[in-house]
């Protein structure tokens, strides 16, 4: 129950939560407005605008910053792995997300003609982030952290 507690009072937890929350909110809404339909699994679901692991680090870091100074070593190890995570976001995880798509139609093809018959499920290729998405999640996640610390 203390460690429950002790998260509930954690301000800059709750910061990096909210971060992620708005972020994951507005990915449900820019899908409604752009798609016409609701998808309450991008609510949880990875890649596409803003990046929510963005928004979720740069609130850490900002947050450890207004805490404990920017000169800090807590900050410099914060934004270290905000840096590690963004970089994973719009470089690895975007390039898995164009590998999955192009597998997928080479999977579409191969139904298409009936050679070789493959039941493996579609690979997801909403993975990852474009540089935008990253840099509009991590302005999100120092907003945020700026409000609330």
């Amino acid at each position: 129950m203390d460690f429950i507690n002790g998260l509930i009072r954690n301000d800059v937890f709750l910061a990096c939560f909210l971060a992620w929350f708005i972020a994951q909110l507005i990915k449900v809404i820019l899908t409604f407005f752009f798609e016409n339909k609701f998808d309450a699994s991008r609510f949880v679901g990875s890649g596409g605008m803003p990046s929510s692991h963005s928004s979720f680090v740069t609130s850490l870091a900002t947050a450890v910053g207004l805490k404990r100074g920017y000169d800090s070593p807590e900050f410099a190890l914060a934004l270290v792995f905000a840096l590690i995570v963004m970089y994973d976001a719009a470089g690895v995880r975007m390039a898995v997300g164009k590998q999955a798509k192009i597998l997928n139609s080479i999977i579409d093809d191969f139904q298409h003609h009936k050679k070789h018959p493959i039941t493996e499920k579609r690979l997801k290729e909403l993975i990852g982030h474009t540089p935008i998405e990253v840099l509009a999640g991590a302005i999100l996640g120092i907003i945020v952290a700026q409000i609330l610390i």
